[in-house]
């Protein structure tokens, strides 16, 4: 095998596709016959019969063996190929080598294609690992060893299971991960005590109780992703970042998105600003304070950006003491999979998916699926459609699958001013009620978390926060994702986190020279907070939710959260 292919043929295709379908027809033949009784049996005058489908395989497995290479017929270290079958039995590990060799050759011709630039090539890549995940013999029930042997034991039963899964996720429009039953909000997620004090057209604002005698005089105002809940920061009580901060003395505000309706069809970025310095100003005023911390996780933190760029520009900075950005991106010049979506055909398509002026969440829930199709769409296909196992409850694919609707103007600027155009990081490109937006006037403190295995916002493209910022910036690598990177309790005792205090001008040279950490870096965020004020007040009257200026209007987590 070359380090650089020739790119398969129409022919190399065929043959490949024809091969895989073969071996389907092969097991399904088999299948029939052992279901029969027939397979094995004498014939009349004792003499074994012959079993054409094992001369059949037999010779296919010659034929295969012969086109692969050495290495290419090793044990498969891919966690979809750990049955003992696909190392033992010689049809399975021999499908399996196949598979693994055709994947890789396609995988690599992408990278040996000619004329295609960086763009196209990363589309390429992306379509091309999302094909051959697709092509795996282990999401076929005749070219899978143990949807078989399930099948076998349970006369076809695991099957009828898996149809019933499969017609469920049609009528909903969307794949299950999780029972639908395992878990409600206020009852086991979400559990975090608090009030509504303020409900908007467009957020809610929650006031948590205070679990410490005395609280930080700085509140904290979080600002979730409106793509998803904002319940991911509030779990079990374990997993619970908000309840954490709440217990290290810290006053929590956290502000819950309306999924959208038909009403929100004009909603567009200066909404979304506004919303942001509407919260701000409406804690400042509540506790009578001059500042608040502010959070932003994933594109509620890019806005944020937006958010600090706009009051620097008017001369109000010093409503935010500091900022923190959890997995956000300002910079989209390397965003990874998702920005090789963003084509205008796509955000035409929007428009087109969008009638009422909202985009149903389901679409967005099926394209960060496929970001992870091997994880999220075909291992759930193999274990829920054909071994018809019955599904784990897991809290984070709970809300994983617990979509919100979007303002359809407001996602197709989003992406085309960030993912296509990269406009925030281009003074002046983009203004907000006739105030041009730069982020190299922001000079608040910032803390900016990164997940070193983040396939949404990758750990480079969240670095170049620190490149445009002009104020003292942390920068963290987490063990992990865009999701568990963010989410690990130091209870948890997992994964690692790296810093670095030396001054370095890429995300490479703060790679080389990091610490490693043991452990969640929440204590290192907590100790940062704390350098920007150590003050504390008692908590009582305005601290405690519904005795300030503001009445409670429900319990958290309040209506939006509940909407669908």
């Amino acid at each position: 095998m070359t380090d650089s292919p020739v790119p398969p043929s129409f022919a190399d295709l065929q043959q490949w596709t024809a091969m895989i379908g073969r071996a389907q027809q092969m097991m399904l033949e088999q299948s029939v016959a052992v279901l029969d009784g027939s397979a094995g049996n004498a014939a009349a005058d004792g003499t074994p019969p012959r079993d054409p489908w094992a001369d059949s395989m037999a010779a296919w497995q010659q034929f295969i063996a012969a086109s692969l290479p050495p290495e290419q017929q090793q044990p498969s270290s891919d966690k979809r190929f750990t049955a003992p079958a696909w190392q033992q039995n010689p049809f399975f590990a021999t499908l399996r080598q196949a598979y693994e060799f055709m994947a890789d050759q396609l995988m690599r011709s992408v990278e040996t294609m000619p004329g295609a630039d960086d763009k196209q090539r990363a589309q390429m890549r992306f379509a091309m690992r999302n094909f051959v995940d697709a092509l795996s013999p282990t999401n076929f029930p005749f070219t899978n060893p143990q949807v078989i042997e399930r099948t076998l034991q349970t006369r076809g039963d695991n099957l009828r299971k898996g149809l019933q899964h499969m017609l469920a996720d049609i009528a909903r429009g969307q794949m299950t991960h999780t029972p639908h039953d395992a878990f409600e909000l206020g009852r086991n997620l979400a559990t975090t005590p608090g009030k509504v004090v303020l409900r908007t057209p467009l957020y809610e604002l929650i006031h948590y109780t205070p679990t410490t005698p005395q609280v930080l005089e700085t509140p904290l105002v979080i600002f979730p992703p409106w793509i998803n809940r904002f319940y991911i920061l509030d779990l079990s009580e374990e997993k619970s970042f908000i309840r954490w901060c709440l217990d290290q003395g810290i006053s929590v505000f956290m502000v819950s998105w309306k999924s959208a309706d038909a009403s929100m069809k004009e909603v567009g970025w200066r909404d979304y600003i506004a919303a942001q310095i509407g919260a701000i100003d409406t804690v400042r005023d509540l506790l009578d304070v001059p500042a608040v911390h502010a959070i932003g996780y994933c594109v509620a933190g890019t806005t944020l950006a937006a958010t600090l760029a706009l009051l620097a520009a008017r001369r109000e900075a010093a409503k935010v003491a500091s900022a923190t950005f959890f997995t956000a991106q300002v910079d989209f010049t390397r965003a990874g999979d998702l920005a090789t979506l963003i084509t205008d055909d796509v955000l035409d398509r929007i428009d087109a998916l969008s009638p009422e002026g909202f985009l149903d969440g389901r679409y967005m829930a099926t394209t960060f699926n496929m970001l992870r199709s091997r994880d999220l769409v075909w291992n759930y296909v193999t274990n829920n459609y054909l071994l018809g196992e019955d599904y784990a409850p897991f809290d984070l694919l709970h809300w994983n699958g617990d979509v919100t609707n979007l303002p359809a103007r407001w996602h197709r600027s989003y992406l085309a001013d960030l993912y296509r155009d990269n406009l925030l990081v281009k003074p002046g490109a983009i203004t907000i009620d006739g105030t041009p937006l730069d982020l190299g006037a922001v000079q608040t403190p910032a803390f900016v978390q990164a997940g070193r295995e983040d396939h949404i916002a990758p750990a480079d493209s969240v670095w170049e926060i620190t490149r445009h910022f002009r104020g003292p910036v942390r920068f963290v690598l987490a063990g992990s994702g865009h999701i568990a990177g963010v989410v690990n309790p130091p209870a948890a005792r997992k994964y690692r986190y790296w810093t670095n205090d030396q001054p370095t001008g890429s995300f490479a040279e703060f790679v080389e020279g990091a610490i490693e950490n043991a452990g969640s870096w929440w204590p290192e965020w907590l100790s940062w907070l704390r350098s920007h004020g150590t003050t504390m007040v008692d908590a009582v009257g305005a601290r405690i939710p519904g005795q300030g200026k503001l009445p409670a209007l429900d319990d958290a987590p309040g209506r939006y959260v509940r909407e669908r």
